[in-house]
């Protein structure tokens, strides 16, 4: 995936930063929001492991930091659960003004209840991931317990939440009492995934029964069976993203690939949208030809000197593997390194002139394996007769005609 950093302002002007993952291959289908979770960041690892998993499946993910939190500007002790709610409505206008608007909201624990009251206000979003949520804000305050009463009567308390200082004030406190998820839940009519795990020590399981009850279908749960509240093992956070990611196609706009079909084995395709993204379908295989992105391109895929230089190595190894196995001699692997320029002809007399060059493949070759040097060297000379060397050392034909 690619990544690109962009900071945003909520409704007090101040910044938060952000970042948005998008898929290394083609352009996003659909948007979603990460909301990570009560004094977590966007660089928890769940976040990352998760919006990984969904770039694979051709979402573009923007995450970012509540107010006050890792990189954003603002004071954590001036923000309540409304403040959060809020920052996450500032994010979706924010793709919806410079990409497209969110269709996918996912949040974890406490970011999964702001994201429930951020999608009752987007008709845009139709689909909402909840993962080891509450159901009720309100449980964030046994985080607090041991402070709650002189946050109510001094106004403020520095509390330790996952071994660092946090200062809240009787405002969150309050903020939390006057939230009602459940009845948010069931008057929204948008598809729902809850996750969670049974062995969640944090928030408990029943929460997730609770929030599946309250909402309309269609509804999904998932157990996270063996997963702590933070998804600290990286096997449980991508298998969450590959739940994620699958489900959504199913309630999602997905563009179905476009379909190329021709009388030939090959067929490229390019339309006035695209600068150089070029669809190919080679038979039954689908690729993507692309330029760089300084050259105009979006580096979608190899560019088309680089598919050419892709073949004549595929096919060098594939002959020097097959000769090696004919001869029964010990080449358990084999590299094929090319590099491609244009270099001028020997001798030129007008070194200036565009004819005056001619392409140039170096090939350089790896061999793993019990091989003597006289068994390398063969090979070396073999390479030579692989049919794609042959092709572009050979004098090829290539007739066009319109169809």
């Amino acid at each position: 995936m690619s990544t690109e950093k962009i900071t945003f302002e909520n409704s007090r002007g101040e910044k938060l930063s952000a970042r948005i993952e998008l898929p290394i291959d083609r352009k996003p289908h659909n948007f979603a929001i990460f909301a990570h979770c009560f004094t977590c960041n966007k660089n928890f690892r769940a976040v990352r492991y998760i919006t990984r998993a969904l770039t694979a499946e051709g979402f573009g993910v923007l995450s970012f930091d509540f107010t006050g939190l890792g990189m954003s500007e603002g004071d954590f002790a001036e923000t309540t659960f409304s403040t959060s709610v809020d920052d996450l409505t500032c994010a979706a206008n924010y793709l919806k003004a410079n990409y497209q608007s969110p269709t996918l909201v996912i949040g974890h624990s406490l970011g999964g209840a702001a994201v429930i009251l951020a999608a009752s206000q987007f008709d845009e979003i139709k689909a909402v991931v909840t993962i080891g949520t509450p159901s009720a804000p309100q449980h964030v305050k046994h985080l607090l317990q041991s402070s709650i009463e002189e946050i109510k009567e001094t106004g403020e308390a520095e509390v330790i939440i996952g071994g660092r200082p946090f200062r809240v004030k009787r405002e969150f406190l309050e903020d939390l009492d006057e939230q009602n998820l459940l009845n948010i839940v069931q008057s929204m009519r948008k598809s729902f995934l809850f996750l969670h795990s049974p062995q969640d020590q944090i928030v408990g399981i029943e929460n997730a029964a609770e929030l599946y009850k309250a909402a309309k279908h269609p509804k999904s749960f998932i157990s996270l069976d063996g997963a702590d509240h933070l998804l600290s093992n990286e096997k449980d956070a991508c298998y969450a993203g590959d739940v994620i990611g699958n489900w959504a196609t199913r309630y999602l706009e997905i563009p179905e690939p476009r379909e190329l079909s021709t009388k030939s084995h090959i067929v490229a395709y390019l339309d006035t949208s695209e600068n150089f993204s070029t669809e190919i379908k080679a038979d039954q295989h689908r690729l993507i030809a692309d330029e760089p992105t300084s050259f105009g391109g979006n580096d979608f895929g190899p560019s088309p000197y680089q598919l050419v230089a892709s073949g004549l190595a595929a096919c060098t190894v594939m002959t020097l593997k097959l000769y090696a196995a004919h001869k029964k001699w010990n080449l358990r692997e084999v590299y094929c390194h090319i590099r491609h320029e244009k270099t001028h002809i020997l001798d030129c007399e007008d070194c200036e002139s565009p004819k005056a060059k001619i392409d140039k493949f170096t090939r350089e070759l790896e061999f793993v394996g019990d091989l003597d040097d006289e068994q390398r060297q063969r090979l070396l000379e073999i390479a030579d007769r692989c049919p794609v060397h042959r092709t572009l050392e050979g004098m090829a034909h290539i007739e066009t005609r319109l169809i």
